[in-house]
């Protein structure tokens, strides 16, 4: 069977990776429709070979649609997905909006691919934050094994998880810090070119910031409503892939030999060991990959049975457009549209 897609926020950095994505992986589309705001209508945006036109998201009657791929922004899925929904259409959210409603499922296939059946409450499923889902990939087999009781990790986030301005900043402040010409920020609240900014999102009453209270509640959604998060999130001059550092402490013995075991038997995961001849990976060399990968790990000898490695992803891929493609193909696979 083909399905109708309909992809919001086509001509930003994660719908364009969407379209890119449902054309590599062959998924079963009989049409793809490229949607975006009245001031995008008429551009062209690609999938695969064709050029499809954008047509106009205030406008556009989802009648007929069966898969809505959605990152247009917060405000805008707040408003077009509830009517959508009611249209008939699947959407799967890339916003912020819906995650933590408790009718609409957070899902990460490799992780809670279970929780999908509650899309139908309001046909809406969330993709989590891009930090979150390879940080959940990572943990997963590692919880499974001998329960987490608690992470506090420390992510290194490219500027294209703040959009195509964010990654026009980073390049033109660079170009005038070796021009020697003054540049101010725009996009972050300091210069991010030679720089790292410890706020990603706005702060709280209680100066954790929004990307780091994410990584807290969506994590305990997901993969356990236990676990104690401790996140903090930088901003670092880097275009494409967010890297973290994950402290684990664990309620069973694991050594790091065995972990290592786990991450290499799970889904979506990559370990790159010390010994091989990577010996670790960083984000310039995963861009455009599929996988979650893992270096650097070892035990931690200041808790009872700690852990610590290193974690990167394609946040634009894995982070965003790949897994809810992925979504779109575990609904499939489950027989549930």
């Amino acid at each position: 069977m083909a399905y109708k897609v309909a992809v919001v926020g086509a001509t930003g950095n994660v719908g364009r990776e969407m379209l890119q994505t449902l054309a590599e992986r062959q998924f079963p589309a009989s049409e793809v429709v490229a949607l975006a705001s009245s001031r995008s209508k008429g551009l062209e945006v690609s999938f695969g070979d064709q050029d499809l036109k954008i047509k106009d998201l205030a406008t556009y009657d989802f009648k007929g649609v069966d898969i809505v791929l959605s990152s247009p922004g917060a405000k805008v899925s707040a408003e077009f997905a509830p009517k959508a929904a009611r249209a008939g259409a699947v959407i799967i959210d890339n916003t912020s909006h819906f995650r933590m409603d408790p009718d609409v499922p957070l899902i990460v296939p490799e992780v809670n691919p279970e929780a999908i059946v509650d899309f139908k409450k309001k046909n809406i499923i969330a993709n989590p934050n891009c930090s979150t889902i390879q940080m959940v990939v990572a943990l997963k087999p590692l919880h499974d094994a001998a329960r987490i009781k608690r992470v506090v990790v420390s992510t290194y986030q490219s500027v294209s998880g703040a959009g195509k301005d964010a990654m026009d900043e980073l390049f033109n402040q660079t170009k005038s810090i070796f021009t020697n010409s003054q540049m101010a920020p725009e996009q972050f609240t300091k210069q991010i070119a030679f720089n790292v900014i410890p706020q990603i999102d706005v702060f709280l009453d209680d100066n954790m910031t929004k990307e780091e209270w994410k990584m807290m509640v969506e994590t305990k959604k997901i993969l356990d409503p236990k676990i104690k998060v401790c996140a903090n999130c930088v901003r670092v001059p880097v275009f494409i892939g967010h890297a973290m550092m994950v402290n684990v402490e664990l309620e069973d013995e694991l050594s790091a030999d065995e972990a290592k075991k786990l991450f290499t038997r799970a889904k979506g995961l990559t370990l790159i060991d010390v010994e091989s001849d990577l010996g670790y990976v960083t984000p310039t060399e995963i861009q455009g990959e599929d996988d979650v990968y893992v270096s650097r790990v070892r035990e931690d000898a200041t808790v009872d049975n700690g852990l610590n490695f290193w974690c990167v992803a394609d946040n634009l891929r894995k982070g965003a457009a790949l897994n809810a493609v992925q979504i779109a193909e575990l609904l499939r696979s489950k027989s549930l549209i």
